[in-house]
Parts: C-alpha cells; structure tokens; sequence
C-alpha cells in the first residue's frame, strides 16, 4: 500500500515496526507518542494492520528535534496542538527546518549502512554523489563513513526521486544561497546599525550586554520563520502567475 501526493512520487506505507525503524526508536515508543496525542492514528488497513504514511515519520522527526532543543513532551504537546491538523510532510519538514535553527548547526558521521536504514532506501554510487553535490553529505577519510548534515537529509534524499536534472536542482540550490545570502547581509547590517549601535553606547553596562546578546539569540528562529513565510507567499504568487495562461 501506498500514498501518492500530487506531482510527488508515490510514498511506500509502514508498519509499525518499520516506522520505528525508519525513525531510529522504538515501537513502544510510538505506541506512548500515540497515547499522548503527538501521533495521528494509522490507517487501518487488511487484517486490521495499522499502517503509516510519510506524515508520520516527519512528525517523528519534528517531536525529536523539539526534543533536542530541551523541550518536555508536555512542551510538545502544546506545540503540536497549534499546528493545523491536516499539515503534509513537506509543511511538517518546513517546520523541523524551523526549529533546527534555534540550535548550533547539527551534523555526524555515518555509514552508508546507517543512512540507508534512516531513509528506508538504498543508495547507489550516483545517489551518495548527488547528496554530496547537494552539501547534503560530505566525504571524510574513510570511503564509507559521511560527514552528514542531519537537517538536510530527508530532504535530500526526496530531491533524488524528482524528475528534474541533477544540473536544475543545484542551480536553484545557486539562486537560493546568493539570495538568502544577500538577504541575510542585509538584515545584519540592520540590526547592526538600528539595534547593536545604540546597545553599544552603553556596554559598560553589564546588564545591557546580557540583553543584547539575548536579544540576538532569539532573533534567528523569529528571522528564519518570517523568511520563510514570505518565500512561500511570493513563490506561490509568481508560480500562479507564470502558469496562468498555460
């Protein structure tokens, strides 16, 4: 059995044990996330076999990420509750990127073996080029162990299977690092300008030091979102307005 999103490849069903799997915990596990209320219920398919799809796994991913960040599951809970119920992988994965910016960039080593185990899948030698052309692995000394950045993994991995070429992929990854870059040099200068200047004038006071730094910290997720946000809106309007007559 499986879901098919439309324009996106047809995405396999699991069951419970090769969702734990997938996820790198427990069955037992899931089955307390599913008490708890942070795991919508599997479809219940043949023999009365719960099945799931790819929005439980990016749950799963989101739970642990807020679960890296400190959070409590009742921390979670209420996290969850605030996010629409019918949200796809995609939106879910939007917003575990979200989250992983609130912490130092995250990444590991791991074996060829241990990647495919997280991503249910194989991985041919055009495969591992394509993710490390993508900055989504990197190579280190031992042929078979990848520096991995995890925030990128799934994503990457679901960029293999769409049919546009290798050579498109990294162009738009081009336009989309020089704009961001751009973007982000600007907001700098902003804030180092109109926020930083004037904290400046009084940082022989230790308590205003403490603030600005404070400050700085909980800019990045708010700047993040609001850069996303207004992404999605202007790429929707641009794509229905460049299909419009097609």
């Amino acid at each position: 059995m499986a879901t098919e999103t439309e324009g996106q490849p047809t995405q396999p069903m699991l069951t419970v044990d090769e969702l734990a799997a997938r996820a790198g915990i427990t069955v037992r596990t899931i089955r307390f996330y599913s008490t708890r209320g942070l795991l919508p219920p599997p479809v219940i398919g043949p023999r009365r076999v719960g099945r799931y799809g790819p929005e439980h796994l990016a749950r799963l991913a989101l739970i642990e990420e807020l679960q890296q960040q400190g959070m409590t599951l009742s921390a979670i809970e209420r996290y969850l509750e605030q996010l629409p119920p019918d949200l796809s992988a995609d939106d879910l994965a939007i917003h575990r990127a979200l989250v992983a910016t609130w912490a130092p960039d995250a990444a590991e080593d791991a074996g060829r073996t241990e990647l495919e185990r997280r991503l249910g899948r194989e991985l041919s030698a055009e495969d591992v080029d394509r993710l490390v052309a993508m900055e989504v692995l990197a190579r280190t000394e031992d042929a078979d162990v990848f520096r991995v950045d995890l925030g990128l993994l799934r994503l990457g991995a679901r960029l293999l299977d769409v049919p546009i070429a290798h050579e498109t992929i990294l162009a738009a990854r081009t336009v989309l690092v020089e704009h961001t870059r751009s973007a982000a040099q600007e907001l700098t200068r902003l804030f180092r300008d109109e926020v930083w200047g004037p904290y400046r004038e009084r940082e022989g006071d230790p308590e205003h030091l403490a603030a600005m730094k404070s400050l700085s910290a909980h800019m990045q997720p708010l700047v993040v979102q609001a850069l996303v946000t207004a992404f999605q809106r202007s790429l929707k309007d641009e794509l229905r307005s460049a299909f419009r007559d097609e």
